[in-house]
């Protein structure tokens, strides 16, 4: 699941795929009606990838939250957004059981269910890992499973044949060089 080029735009509903750029801002289309829209640099734009949960301990990113929800619920969508807030309370209690319900609203919970419910719809989510976290576990992998070499001695530095042929160089180089002076035509 790739949620980098999915946009969440503030003050317009649903969510956006980024198509390319344009001299004023991001090209995208809406997953809801498949329109193409222009978004400038002055709306809050926030890629889901970007986004997190608050829970007890440690925030929970929205990429993982989403892929928990799929995997509980057997690829299956959700409830409906428009469920009432005790519903949707104990909809993400059974999903993330430590989410903060201080810091998480219930307006955040419906847009979480409705995010979910297209996301699946349009065939985005999937708990198939991507390329980035295979190559990071792949990474990993590569770091526990590689011996450290020794590292070779380093051997001490030849030291110069003389005192006096090191100060001759230096003082050779350092001289300054003869310069011209030029004199202008008005000088004449």
């Amino acid at each position: 699941m790739d949620l980098k080029k999915i946009l969440s735009v503030s003050g317009r509903p649903g969510l956006y795929q980024t198509i390319g750029h344009s001299p004023r801002g991001i090209v995208a289309e809406s997953l809801i009606d498949g329109k193409r829209v222009t978004l400038f640099s002055h709306e809050r734009i926030s890629t889901l990838e970007d986004i997190s949960i608050f829970t007890t301990e440690e925030d929970i990113s929205l990429k993982a939250v989403l892929k928990i929800i799929f995997e509980k619920l057997e690829g299956q969508s959700a409830i409906s957004p428009k469920s009432s807030a005790n519903e949707l309370r104990l909809f993400m209690e059974k999903m993330i059981p430590n989410y903060d319900a201080e810091r998480v609203y219930d307006s955040d919970l419906k847009r979480l269910v409705s995010w979910y419910n297209l996301l699946l719809e349009k065939n985005l989510i999937d708990n198939q890992p991507d390329e980035e976290e295979t190559q990071e576990a792949e990474n990993q992998e590569e770091k526990h499973t590689v011996k450290e070499e020794p590292k070779a001695e380093k051997k001490p530095k030849p030291k110069p044949k003389s005192p006096v042929s090191r100060t001759q160089k230096t003082s050779t180089s350092a001289a300054p060089k003869p310069t011209q002076r030029k004199t202008s035509p008005r000088a004449k």
